[in-house]
């Protein structure tokens, strides 16, 4: 069945416009089945866990997960730098780019973000290089689990959480007062108050949005998380310093090294 489309172009919708054009119509139809095929393959990724092979090897993980201010990249790198694991946030896209060999600068554009069914669906018949939500979710979770299996690593938001076996991940969520985290984000990135408050506004909400659709659970529930801490008590180091000595209490000391 033809999917029904009523957005607004040039004064006529989108659905009158593809009966002029079947080009448009062919291109949406075959796109959404290309969605359907990826949102399978990144349910499938999402819920595998480590190959046998590897099962002997003493790996676990940190993944953190914040609201938009709260410092989550800062602390992180604050962690990885006293434990000796490596970080991945931003660069986790620098991975994926290369091994699918994906255009970064599009991948910037689907990462916990707010989805777009026009993008989604049209964007990829307009422009090759758009990549969909699906596409990225499901190429991010195969990354994130090779990469998991080399080493201790701390992983910053994107679902990580819950792409990881859970017997081996701690949990962290990072939260904050809006006034807090709207002054550190007018701080970092030379903000006016305004735009920093839509930013973190836009942010938080992207990010609920990516892990209720790929990962079907609430971002904000404190109970998926081992410790949640409010990092405008603590401060940073101090955050850091709560979420080292977790570590070093829920894991065996030998993975520390």
């Amino acid at each position: 069945m033809s999917p029904r489309i009523t957005l607004f172009l040039g004064g006529r919708t989108m659905k009158e416009q593809t009966r002029e054009d079947p080009k448009i119509l062919a291109a949406a139809e075959r796109q959404m089945q290309a969605w359907a095929k990826n949102a399978e393959i990144a349910d499938r990724s999402v819920s595998l866990k480590f190959h046998p092979a590897h099962a002997g090897q003493e790996k676990c993980f940190l993944t953190i997960s914040r609201e938009a201010g709260a410092g989550g990249s800062e602390i992180a790198a604050i962690v990885g730098k006293r434990l000796g694991w490596k970080v991945l946030d931003k660069n986790l896209l620098d991975h994926v780019a290369e091994r699918f060999h994906l255009d970064r600068s599009m991948l910037k554009l689907v990462d916990e973000t707010r989805s777009n069914w026009v993008y989604d669906v049209l964007g990829t018949w307009m422009d090759n290089k758009v990549i969909p939500h699906e596409t990225y979710v499901s190429q991010l979770s195969r990354i994130i689990l090779a990469l998991a299996r080399q080493s201790n690593i701390i992983f910053v938001g994107r679902g990580a959480r819950f792409i990881l076996p859970r017997e081996k991940v701690l949990a962290v969520r990072l939260v904050a007062s809006e006034g807090f985290r709207v002054k550190r984000l007018m701080h970092v990135f030379n903000l006016s108050e305004p735009d920093a408050r839509r930013y973190m506004r836009e942010a938080d909400q992207g990010r609920r949005e990516f892990v209720q659709r790929f990962f079907h659970h609430d971002i904000t529930d404190p109970h998926l998380y081992d410790l949640v801490i409010n990092t405008e008590g603590l401060g940073l180091e101090g955050a850091a310093e709560e979420i080292v000595a977790a570590v070093c209490h829920a894991k065996p000391a030998a993975i520390l090294k």
